[in-house]
């Protein structure tokens, strides 16, 4: 699998474009002013303590106050480990935390719709190998590094730079690295650990201590590994600042980074604009003539997928199970490249074969196997839907470049002509009920005027013989479909 990195770098925007075998399966966007606060780390204040949630809420500066819940207060190791396994209760909030505290906190969670951020005690700072946890004086390796005499080598690599207070989490990239790479990794997160305590120790109030890298600093740390055979930058500024991060840290990138001058907008070498564009849209069409429709509400993102126009060559079960099969690609494609997290419900074709079930829910995993965010799939309901999640760090895709339709108010629809015409009449015998006029005239959009004037003008001339009064109707050009005014004269 050949995989590519585009940048794309404004005064105000970096846009990154993840490709794999010549097509785009995720797009990150980094806006200065909208910049996200995953792996910050705050000096916080207490403003509320709630004993029925378990939970305070912490003022770190942000206009919402974060959310931190008792079980991420929790910082020793060993005592995780004893809750996971129930053997030691979770302490009360009350005894944790009082109001008018001071504390460091890390964001875990940005701030989702309503919903401040969701902060924990139990630091981390990560860099290429490792990461450093100052309160967990332990050595944990990756589960994505299986072989066992590599995940013993690199634990006995790591100890070394453990004390008393703090350990490290080998991460996968690691995977054969040398051990004066880890030595390298370990003193710069010890260094920067000190400059951070130092910061704390300065500050009188509210604020951030430390800011975590750039999003082209993060997608090179993060995307290490993952076989890139290029990343090219459109910024000559950021390309430099990337230069000098890749011999640091990761210099076998340093033959992949290149600077993109050509004419042409980078995004447009592999088309990303237009799938952007098209990852707005509820429906996906499918090459085989389906469909896919997806609907993200506050609770869930819903996926439906239709036949459409595919008849299929043998029978309708066979024609069902390859539009299901063929949708498990595009839905893995999609939940990436719209950055779609939490409960998702997938309502498959109903198949009436247990096997072609069975296989369908094992194309969706090989699917997601190539996703980075955390997914569990819990198989087929009694209702015949799949119920799955996804691990969500930050806003969709469309949350991100979206906002609420002024129009419709994010319900999704308008009301007809028809209905608004129907409204306009009503408004006028409630008016003409309740206050004495001598005739009325009514303002609105050019559709409901025409509509008004010409199909339903008949009802019109009725409505004027019932309340004995002349109705006019002009048009007002700024209007919506669903606006209108009714005015006494």
């Amino acid at each position: 699998m050949s995989a590519e990195i585009l940048m794309n770098v404004t005064p105000t925007e970096t846009r990154v474009a993840l490709i794999e075998n010549g097509i785009l399966q995720e797009i990150h966007i980094e806006r200065q002013a909208k910049r996200g606060l995953v792996g910050n780390i705050y000096v916080g204040k207490v403003s509320r303590v709630l004993p029925g949630m378990q939970a305070a809420f912490i003022d770190i500066g942000l206009d919402k106050a974060a959310f931190l819940h008792a079980s991420d207060i929790v910082t020793q190791l060993e005592q995780a480990e004893d809750i996971a396994r129930g053997t030691l209760p979770t302490a009360d909030i009350a005894q944790l935390v009082r109001p008018g505290q001071q504390i460091l906190v890390q964001v875990v969670k940005d701030p989702l719709g309503t919903k401040g951020a969701r902060l924990t005690t139990d630091i981390t700072i990560p860099s290429r190998y490792m990461v450093l946890m100052p309160q967990s004086p332990h050595v944990g390796i990756s589960q994505r590094i299986e072989d066992e005499q590599e995940r013993d080598r690199l634990k006995k690599a790591a100890m070394p730079y453990c004390d008393g207070d703090s350990g490290f989490i080998v991460r996968t990239a690691a995977e054969g690295a040398a051990d004066d790479e880890l030595q390298r990794d370990a003193k710069f997160l010890r260094r920067l650990w000190d400059t951070i305590q130092a910061r704390r120790k300065g500050m009188r109030k509210i604020g951030l201590v430390y800011e975590d890298l750039n999003l082209s600093c993060r997608i090179l740390r993060d995307f290490v590994g993952e076989q890139i055979e290029r990343i090219r930058v459109d910024s000559r500024v950021t390309y430099d600042l990337l230069n000098e991060f890749v011999k640091e840290f990761i210099p076998e990138l340093s033959d992949a980074l290149e600077y993109y001058s050509g004419e042409r907008p980078i995004f447009d070498l592999f088309d990303v604009e237009n799938e952007v564009q098209r990852a707005l849209d509820r429906k996906v069409e499918l090459k085989s003539g389906g469909s896919i429709i997806i609907d993200q509400t506050e609770a869930m993102t819903t996926i439906d997928i239709n036949t459409g126009g595919f008849v299929g060559h043998r029978n309708l079960e066979e024609t069902i199970f390859n539009t299901n099969t063929e949708a498990t690609q595009a839905i893995a494609r999609q939940l990436r490249l719209r950055n779609l997290g939490g409960i998702i419900i997938i309502d498959f074709i109903d198949m009436q074969n247990a096997d072609h079930r069975r296989r369908v829910l094992h194309s969706l995993e090989q699917a997601l196997g190539k996703d980075r965010a955390k997914t569990s799939i819990n198989g087929f309901t009694s209702l015949g839907l799949v119920e799955m999640t996804r691990k969500r760090t930050r806003e969709s895709l469309e949350h991100v470049l979206c906002s609420e339709c002024p129009v419709c108010g994010g319900r999704g629809s308008m009301k007809t002509i028809e209905t608004v015409c129907y409204e306009v009449m009503r408004e006028i015998v409630r008016v003409n009920r309740a206050y004495a006029a001598d005739h009325f005239v009514v303002y609105a959009s050019a559709a409901v005027t025409e509509m008004l004037l010409n199909e339903e003008s008949h009802a019109l001339a009725e409505l004027e013989v019932f309340i004995g009064k002349q109705v006019k109707v002009l048009v007002e050009p700024l209007y919506n479909q669903e606006q209108f005014d009714v005015v006494m004269m």
